[in-house]
Order: C-alpha cells, then sequence, then structure tokens
C-alpha cells in the first residue's frame, strides 16, 4: 500500500464511502479509509468495485484467526472489509522517513516479529504472497503488524482452496515459470528480501534503478544466477539461507533471528 500522496488518492478521494473520513492509503486494487483512531476500512478503488479479492481476505484473516503479528479483521460488510489500524504506517515508510533512523537493536526485533507472523500464517496453512516492507505495518508501540492478505490457502493436500491472486514484486520475487505458483519458499524467499531490507535500508540491488532499461530482467537474472547480494550484515546468514531454500519453515527462522538478537545484546550492541 502506499500513502496518501498517491495521485489516485485525490482523484478517488469523492467517493469515499459513508464513514471513511480520508483516504490513508491506496494499493493495485484497494484504498484504505481512516474510520477512528484504531479502526480502517479497506474497499475497492472504483465505485462498486469487484469485492472478490477482498472476500478472499476477510476469509484468510477468519482463517488465521487473532495473533499479535497480524492486523486484525474487526468485520465485513458489503464494499469492505474493516480491519485493525496500524498507528505508525509501514514499516519501509518508517525505515526511510525516521530521523535517527531505527537502531539496530529495532531492525532485529522487526525481523524476528516478521518472521513470527509468517510461521504463524504457514501453521494455518496459509500462503501471502507478497511478503515485502510496506505490508509490515507498525502499531502504537513500533510492533510489526502483517497485512494484505490476498495470498492463498492450501488444503491438507497442498491443493490451492482459496486464491487471492497475489504474487511479490520483483526485487522480492523468487524466480519460477508461474508466478502465482507460491510456496513455503517462496514466501520465505520474500521474506528474506525483506529481512534484508529492513537491516541495509534499502531492497536488494540498488544499482539497478527502478524504470531503467529491462531492469526486471535484470534482477530476475542476478536470483537466478545465485548472484545474491554480497554486502556483510549481522542477518548475511540468514537472508542467504532463504534466497538458497535452506529453510523448511518459518520457525527456523525465528530461531535464528532469536539467536541473532541475543548474540548482539549480550555483546552491548544496539
Amino acid at each position: 500500500m502506499s500513502n496518501n500522496s498517491d495521485p489516485a488518492v485525490t482523484i478517488y478521494q469523492q467517493y469515499c464511502p459513508c464513514g471513511v473520513k480520508r483516504v490513508l492509503a491506496s494499493g493495485s486494487s484497494a484504498f484504505i479509509g481512516e474510520i477512528d483512531d484504531s479502526t480502517v476500512f479497506k474497499y475497492p478503488l472504483a465505485p462498486g468495485g469487484e469485492m472478490d479479492r477482498l472476500e478472499v481476505e476477510g476469509k484468510l484473516l477468519e482463517i488465521i484467526g487473532r495473533h499479535e503479528r497480524i492486523i486484525g479483521l474487526k468485520g465485513f460488510s458489503e464494499t469492505g472489509l474493516y480491519l485493525e489500524r496500524a498507528q505508525n504506517g509501514t514499516v519501509a515508510d518508517y525505515i526511510l522517513t525516521s530521523d535517527p533512523p531505527p537502531s539496530l537493536k529495532q531492525r532485529l526485533a522487526w525481523c524476528r516479529e516478521a518472521s513470527e507472523a509468517v510461521a504463524w500464517i504457514h501453521a494455518r496453512r496459509v500462503l501471502h504472497c507478497d511478503i515485502q516492507p510496506t505490508n509490515l505495518l507498525l502499531d502504537k508501540e513500533l510492533h510489526i503488524k502483517l497485512s494484505d492478505f490476498q495470498g492463498k490457502q492450501l488444503s491438507e493436500n497442498g491443493e490451492v482452496v482459496l486464491d487471492g491472486w497475489s504474487s511479490e514484486p520483483c526485487r522480492f520475487y523468487c524466480p519460477r515459470d508461474d508466478p502465482f505458483d507460491a510456496s513455503i519458499e517462496t514466501d520465505l524467499f520474500a521474506l528474506g528480501c525483506t529481512i534484508y531490507f529492513i537491516i541495509v535500508g534499502n531492497a536488494v540491488f540498488p544499482d539497478i534503478i527502478d524504470g531503467e532499461d529491462r531492469w526486471h530482467e535484470k534482477v530476475e537474472h542476478r536470483f537466478v544466477s545465485r548472484q545474491f547480494p554480497r554486502d556483510q550484515n549481522v542477518c548475511s546468514s540468514v537472508t542467504l539461507k532463504c534466497w538458497q531454500k535452506e529453510y523448511d519453515n518459518a520457525t527456523e527462522i525465528v530461531r535464528d533471528m532469536e539467536a541473532l538478537e541475543l548474540s548482539q545484546f549480550s555483546a552491548g550492541k544496539e
């Protein structure tokens, strides 16, 4: 979701549903509107627009259930979803705009909390399919809330039961033949890219500029040819294991993040 500087927000501001005070953010298919200090309303971009993906999101949130790392579902209507409001916006915006920047201690906590959220949904056979820093929100105490659930629910046999047809953006995307052929591995690959962003402060391959000729293909080529980022940071071993598909589940990432936090704080690093 982008913030309310998006031109589309201005264009459609007049279409705010009853009860929405103002548009807070917009994405590829929906607006987020302010209801009050604790609640937002998610609704289609166009008046009377398709509700299919929002209906899937509501069902997935019901399946996932309440969890401190997941944005809460407050209710349904015929025109959208009532969701918990995260007062401090996205972790992406917070990292890029806060002054002073977040401490290493805070960044490591966010990486662990994001991993906890992914572990929780995977345990309920839900794939997010769009893990990235703009879908990690921050509550009043700056704790992570994973949002934007338009992914998939799988059966015990691995068949797709619900599908919101989401896929990751280029710099968080595990290369594969079908962009909608998601799995635990593709979610963990995107989580690795997200952990990299949180720790380093930018997405992978900053030398490839968004919008330059064939930039999508260049990013994909590096991932396919295993030319992963080589700059060293406290989470380098974790991100590399995500990209090399060496984790079986997100719980293993949580454990590695906990170990990194313990080692950093024992050494007195902030």
